[in-house]
């Protein structure tokens, strides 16, 4: 049929619900071709209607024109059919699609209405987070749980949990939301009520989730939080155990270990507490072990010392072993340390016992029975008592009484009355001082000492002699006050206070003090600085009344010097005595002064012409090198071959004016050395220097030497460093006259050894030749200058090198020593710092 499209019929047939609005679209897209085609038909016709001529041209026109326009419109017309079909398909799905999830919704709606009526019901409660925001809560808890309602006072579970249950759940909802950990809990509320809660976490949410228990529940909750309890006591006691510096173990019903501690471990030397429970390492020798099981045949609690070897020692152990139900558990105390405690506090009270049996103060101790339990020979002695009766243990009444039979105390009016205010000691809780003047004239001082177990120790001091001595004292002390009064140097003595206490009449003369003012002796040093600083130049009182009166933690002695306006000089001490005084001494030095100006000028007269010497020295030694230099250049010139032909006697001349130049030139410039360090003008130039070339280099100097006289040189290093800290022209200049010095002294065809060692933070030359050695009144001067010797050497030279090899090491800061003595020739030994600390300008 025209106008039928079945595709548009299809959908229709799939889609039932179409709206109107759908149906009228569809019904515009299958008119639009009947449209076209009338209009078409129309054309058709009027165009018959014309003449031939027109009719031939319209056709050719309608051909052509329209053609194109009707193939256009046709195109047009079924795109838009087709697009009116797609609407219609879409429209119809997407209906379908609305259809479907108002189904999803709405079955959505109910399982949300379900989950939210299972999530909050009356005994669980949830904790549910979405990210890193406030969690939602969700659910009740009942009443009685103890658990709040207010979502602040329920998120604070310290508030309404038990302390310990509160951090379990916080460490545990911590390590849910970081890391995922599920975890199950129960955790108990500060009413009791115990809750079990669960933790878990999906791929958008974290949920914690608080149920309470039923009874059986609960009992089982109860069960294993008590049990968690005792585990951890348990696993704390063990640790405990495992602490303890004392062997433990326990044994299991068969006798055999079955666990130890870390100290077990150590005292039977195993790995570890488990090797030692593994290999059944037994602490107790086996004596003791047969003991322990016979006395818990009938006992469970054995107690007794064994001793046993613990790391070499042999040690003694305080045993304590419990066994029930055929297991048991013991430990192990070291006594060791306490029986040896005790073996020293034996010791010592028998070295107490004869330390006061030595005094000579008199020593009694009564317990608290009145019984004598201690004394010493100086009371024995003191009373002269037998030692029989006071072996016995006499009671201290008693003892009193015997002493007055015997005539040895003082006879009192009332005795009865004085024996028993004397013994009142042993009531009272302070120590009681009496004075017992004795019928043969000794005065005792008598002390008696509550102890805290009830008993006395009497102490008898003798102090006859010390009153004795006191009188003397007292005599001595006014022989001083005169004597101190004649002397001429002026003495005053001042308190803490800073009140005069002693002054002598020569003090007042030197100051010029009115008498007056010190006459009353109770003047303050304030109003004699007042009156000395008048007569001084530069007045040093207002140190003296700061040393006086100043409150230094370190009291120091002074000395000085001051002067006064009359021309004295006086010489001043401030001296500290006991009990916070003070001394303060003048001595009159004037005329000293005056000679010590004469000699200072005549010193320093000395130094100038000290001085004087040093230049002129340095003077004739430069002015000499010049031309010894040039006698030398002459004189090797003279040698060659190429200046002419010389006679073998005018070759010798040569040869000995050379030797002889050189010989001047060494002096010469060991001359200015010297010079330069009297001087105190040398300078080191240090720098690393290497061992093994410089020793090389000054053995090359003497080689020819050496040679002419067939001696052997010896070079050892093995021992030596490879470099130190030193000025290397000066040390080859000290190796070059050691050997030289050594090559004069060493016989034809002798030895020498040159040696470098390190020793400690010192680097040690030695240089030893199988010479005669040197005589003893001849070493007290061997480093002197201008001492040549020539006992057994060759040559006779100014003797001067050995004093620049002294010089130069202590400018290094070194030290030179000589070993020397029949049949074993002569060492000089010379040690350098490797890293000098101060290098000084002159040698000593």
């Amino acid at each position: 049929m025209p106008g039928h499209d079945p595709l548009c019929g299809e959908a229709a047939g799939q889609r039932p619900h179409r709206n109107e609005n759908g149906r009228g679209a569809a019904r515009f897209a299958v008119l639009l071709p009947v449209l076209a085609c009338s209009w078409l038909a129309a054309r058709i016709a009027a165009a018959a209607e014309t003449n031939g001529a027109a009719a031939a041209t319209e056709t050719i026109s309608f051909k052509t024109i329209e053609v194109i326009q009707l193939s256009i419109f046709a195109g047009v017309m079924g795109a838009a059919l087709l697009s009116a079909i797609w609407l219609i398909r879409e429209r119809g799905r997407t209906a379908a699609q609305n259809e479907e999830l108002k189904a999803r919704v709405a079955e959505l709606s109910g399982a949300l209405s379900r989950t939210e009526a299972l999530l909050n019901l009356k005994d669980q409660r949830l904790l549910v987070w979405s990210g890193s925001g406030r969690p939602a809560l969700l659910g009740e808890l009942p009443d009685d749980s103890g658990a709040p309602r207010e979502r602040s006072t329920f998120l604070a579970f310290g508030r309404w949990l038990m302390p310990k249950s509160a951090a379990a759940l916080d460490k545990a909802a911590a390590a849910l939301r970081d890391t995922g950990a599920g975890f199950d809990l129960v955790v108990e509320t500060q009413k009791g009520i115990l809750l079990e809660v669960q933790g878990r976490k999906s791929a958008l949410h974290s949920v914690i989730r608080f149920v309470s228990l039923t009874a059986a529940q609960t009992e089982h909750a109860r069960l294993k939080l008590e049990h968690e309890r005792i585990v951890a006591d348990y696993q704390g006691i063990l640790g405990l155990i495992n602490a303890l510096d004392m062997p433990f173990w326990l044994r299991d019903e068969r006798g055999q270990l079955k666990w130890v501690n870390a100290a077990y471990a150590r005292a039977v030397e195993a790995e570890s507490a488990e090797a030692a429970t593994r290999e059944s390492r037994e602490f107790l020798p086996t004596a003791a072990r047969a003991a322990l099981q016979r006395h818990h045949l009938n006992e469970p609690v054995f107690r007794d010392a064994f001793s046993t070897v613990v790391e070499g020692d042999r040690r003694v152990f305080a045993i304590t072993n419990y066994a029930e139900a055929n297991r048991s558990a013991g430990i192990a105390v070291d006594r060791s340390e306490i029986e040896a405690l005790r073996r020293e506090y034996e010791s010592t009270l028998r070295s107490h016992s004869d330390t006061l049996d030595q005094l000579t103060t008199a020593v009694a101790i009564f317990d608290a029975d009145q019984k004598l339990k201690f004394y010493n020979q100086a009371f024995q002695k003191l009373w002269g008592l037998d030692p029989a009766f006071l072996e016995s243990g006499p009671e201290n009444a008693l003892l009193l009484d015997r002493l007055r039979s015997e005539n040895k105390l003082a006879e009192q009016p009332e005795w009865r009355r004085w024996k028993e205010q004397l013994l009142s000691a042993y009531r009272s809780v302070e120590a009681q001082e009496h004075w017992w003047h004795l019928p043969d004239g000794r005065t005792i001082r008598v002390v008696a000492s509550p102890q805290a177990k009830g008993g006395v120790t009497w102490v008898f001091e003798n102090l006859t002699e010390k009153i004795d001595l006191e009188s003397r004292y007292n005599a001595i002390v006014r022989v001083q006050s005169e004597t101190l009064d004649n002397l001429a140097e002026g003495v005053a003595v001042f308190g803490p206070d800073g009140r005069l206490r002693l002054s002598n009449p020569a003090f007042r003369t030197l100051w010029n003090i009115p008498e007056k003012l010190i006459g009353n002796g109770d003047t303050h040093i304030s109003e004699l600085k007042a009156v000395c600083d008048a007569v001084a130049k530069d007045s040093t009182w207002g140190d003296f009344v700061a040393a006086v009166t100043g409150f230094d933690d370190e009291r120091r002695d002074r000395h000085g010097r001051t002067e006064l306006v009359d021309g004295k000089i006086l010489n001043y001490a401030v001296v500290n005595l006991p009990n916070g005084q003070v001394m303060l001494t003048f001595v009159d030095v004037t005329d000293s002064v005056n000679v010590e100006r004469a000699l200072k000028e005549r010193n320093e007269a000395l130094e100038k012409a000290d001085k004087l010497k040093n230049d002129f020295v340095q003077h004739v030694s430069y002015e000499l090198r010049s031309p010894l230099t040039n006698i030398i250049g002459f004189t090797e010139l003279l040698a060659l071959e190429t200046t002419g032909p010389l006679t073998q006697r005018q070759r010798e001349y040569v040869d000995h004016i050379g030797s002889s130049s050189s010989l001047l030139l060494t002096v010469v410039n060991d001359i200015l050395d010297l010079a330069t360090v009297d001087a105190g003008i040398m300078e080191l130039e240090i720098g690393e220097v290497q061992v093994r070339p410089i020793i090389n280099a000054a053995a090359q100097l003497v080689a020819d030497r050496l040679r002419e006289h067939q001696i052997t040189l010896s070079i050892e290093t093995d021992e030596a460093p490879e470099s130190f800290h030193a000025d290397e022209n000066r040390v080859r200049q000290i190796l070059y006259n050691l050997l030289s010095n050594a090559a004069n002294y060493a016989p034809e065809g002798g030895r020498i050894t040159l040696s470098a060692r390190l020793n400690g933070e010192a680097v040690e030359f030695r240089v030893h030749d199988n010479g005669p050695g040197i005589a003893p009144d001849v070493l007290a001067s061997v480093f002197k200058r201008f001492e040549p010797r020539s006992q057994g050497g060759r040559r006779r030279g100014a003797g001067l090198g050995l004093s620049i090899v002294k010089s130069f090491v202590e400018l290094h800061g070194g030290t030179v020593e000589i070993d020397t003595g029949p049949d074993k020739g002569t060492a000089v030994v010379c040690r350098f710092p490797l890293e000098p600390r101060a290098v000084r300008a002159a040698a000593e």
